[in-house]
């Protein structure tokens, strides 16, 4: 079996880095195992382990780890196994905050052309939630794009699009039954020869479905909803580079609880384009939006050209991205610290 590279997103500007590392062939990882790859090179799917170059530069830093979509140089040994040296420049990455104390972030995913938020209509979107994933989208480096699924289960999913556009500024947004097959058409211009969508929501929003129906063929497993509620059960545990009939490919991301915004301050202006704007026009270059006199912002929530609940929404991801900075700030701080002191251990006394 053959893999066309090219047809997963290999390039001339990409082929210009491997030609550095002579002796070493390219790769795309499909999927990530407790440090185990399954990697789409030239010759087919492999499985390779972390050579002791890449455990070396990830010592200090797991984002430095490959992860699903990264372009890898691999190396094949005299006795047979395979082994991943490098990871190749990211062009954009998808990063979310981990759950620990120690203000770092989780790589999950890379080389994403457009990065979709999946949000099912039935039975009532998360703005929020929306909003939240935005902020990463836009972070990525990606093309954002919002969609909703499971609309046949809605009466009238036009108008729910049209009320949800007021949460995703300048962000396409849409509807789509990929067990009908309805909408898919103007999903599928977002995964073309070279290019990967990535597809991020929670649970059960049918990330899954859309694989499969992108892609022709059961690729990922799926599990019905529940009439009830709408809600349906977690089928997919694991990160997944799916290849696309005719070139392209999907990235399917497992649902998450919560995402939190690692470094989000830019991803967070562009998710809130609207207020972003209003922020502009405030008397004060450093208004908090708060109290002060002159808040354009302010003015706006009250004349009703803003609503509460987008603004509770702004001013919630914004405290957490303040937040998210100091930290990574302290931890910096901290490191430094710590080696001038390691430095002055070592230095031999005169």
């Amino acid at each position: 079996m053959t893999i066309d590279l090219t047809a997963l997103g290999w390039d001339a500007e990409r082929a210009v880095h491997a030609r550095r590392h002579p002796g070493r062939r390219p790769g795309r990882v499909a999927r990530v195992d407790r440090g185990v790859c399954t990697v789409f090179g030239a010759d087919g799917p492999l499985r390779a382990t972390l050579g002791p170059a890449m455990l070396a530069a990830a010592a200090g830093d797991l984002t430095r780890l490959p992860c699903v979509g990264d372009w890898v140089l691999l190396r094949t040994w005299p006795d047979g196994p395979v082994t991943v040296e490098c990871v190749l420049p990211r062009r954009t990455a998808l990063v979310r905050r981990t759950a620990g104390k120690d203000a770092s972030g989780q790589l999950l995913a890379a080389n994403l052309d457009t990065a979709a938020v999946v949000e099912p209509v039935h039975p009532e979107p998360d703005v929020a939630r929306i909003e939240r994933l935005l902020a990463l989208a836009h972070e990525s480096g990606a093309t954002p794009l919002v969609v909703l699924t499971k609309v046949d289960l809605a009466a009238d999913p036009a108008a729910i699009a049209r009320q949800l556009a007021g949460a995703a500024p300048g962000v396409p947004v849409l509807p789509i039954s990929a067990e009908r097959g309805v909408g898919l058409d103007p999903l599928r211009a977002h995964v073309a020869p070279g290019r990967t969508l990535a597809l991020l929501g929670p649970s059960g929003a049918g990330k899954s479905s859309l694989v499969n129906a992108l892609a022709g063929a059961v690729v990922m497993p799926t599990q019905a909803i529940r009439r009830v509620d709408g809600k349906g059960r977690h089928t997919t545990t694991w990160r997944a580079l799916v290849p696309v009939p005719g070139g392209g490919a999907v990235l399917d991301t497992p649902g998450v609880r919560a995402v939190g915004l690692f470094d989000g301050a830019t991803g967070l202006d562009r998710a809130f384009a609207d207020i972003a704007e209003l922020a502009d026009g405030c008397r004060y270059a450093d208004c908090a939006h708060d109290a002060e006199p002159g808040c354009a912002v302010r003015d706006a929530l009250a004349a009703g050209e803003l609503t509460a609940r987008r603004y509770d929404s702004w001013r919630r991801l914004g405290r957490e991205v303040t937040f998210e900075t100091r930290r990574r700030e302290a931890r910096s701080a901290a490191e430094r610290r710590s080696g001038w002191r390691s430095a002055r251990r070592r230095t031999p006394r005169p």
